[in-house]
């Protein structure tokens, strides 16, 4: 699979300044990014920095207040009618008294595809997150991992070619966590979407990503912007590599230097 040079995501000095009743708070300031079909892009920073904020702002959840920004040519909001993006939570956030495949078939409903069509969609996003045979439990009936895997299948059963994702996998034990970074790894390659992935963890974010986006704190601003060489194929021992240290270690350089930029302003 051969990366393309098509833009999904352009932001340009893009800012955003919430009204408070303590005065304007800036969460956004002069973000410039583009984001190519088929990358798999992490957001990393500390808490408050703006990750999820910009995450929001692409799926129109979230209005920008300086700049502009486009997700495949439109605006946010253009996009967001055309269904041109998959969400994923935190939270898994599954209605507990639907079934998964009842779970799943939720968004398409809502567009009006036909019982037959949703079948063929449920089916086939249930098999890509390895859920066959799941789609009657409930979701209390399944384990946190399996809930969040259900979770990216509702996202991907309109098969938009953008895929939110706001630390999907922060309140899950690590060895769940490791099997779930294969397994999304795994789903973008047989799928070729682009994937726009927020975390806080340093290891995560290298193993997953084509390229690494590091914010300072608020204002929210990128401070660097990491290509990732390794290869596509990428087993979790990888991260034992010289060059998977090499690019943690620039990472981990990157917030420091965020921080440090911040307590001098």
């Amino acid at each position: 699979m051969t990366k393309s040079n098509e833009t999904v995501v352009n932001a340009r000095d893009l800012g955003l300044t919430f009204e408070t009743n303590d005065g304007p708070v800036t969460a956004l300031t002069d973000v410039n990014l583009d984001i190519n079909k088929g990358d798999f892009i992490s957001f990393i920073g500390p808490s408050g920095c703006g990750k999820t904020t910009f995450l929001r702002v692409i799926a129109d959840l979230e209005r920008p207040t300086s700049g502009t920004i486009l997700v495949n040519g439109m605006t946010p909001g253009e996009a967001r009618r055309k269904r041109a993006y998959g969400y994923v939570f935190q939270a898994a956030a599954l209605y507990p008294w639907r079934t998964i495949e009842k779970n799943v078939a939720l968004p398409l409903e809502i567009m009006g595809y036909p019982k037959g069509e949703q079948r063929s969609r449920i089916g086939r996003t249930l098999d890509l997150v390895n859920l066959t045979g799941f789609g009657k439990k409930y979701p209390w009936q399944l384990s946190g991992g399996m809930q969040q895997r259900a979770s990216i299948a509702r996202a991907l059963a309109f098969d938009a070619d953008l895929l939110l994702m706001d630390e999907p996998f922060g309140a899950l034990d690590e060895i769940v966590r490791d099997h779930l970074n294969e397994q999304l790894l795994k789903l973008w390659d047989r799928t070729n979407k682009t994937i726009c992935f927020v975390t806080h963890s340093i290891p995560e974010a290298v193993y997953l990503s084509t390229r690494i986006v590091v914010m300072s704190p608020r204002p929210g601003r990128v401070t660097d912007i990491i290509d990732s060489p390794l290869p596509r194929d990428r087993p979790l021992d990888i991260r034992e590599s010289p060059e998977f240290l090499a690019i943690a270690h620039r990472v981990r350089e990157g917030l420091r230097a965020g921080h440090s930029y911040d307590e001098h302003i």
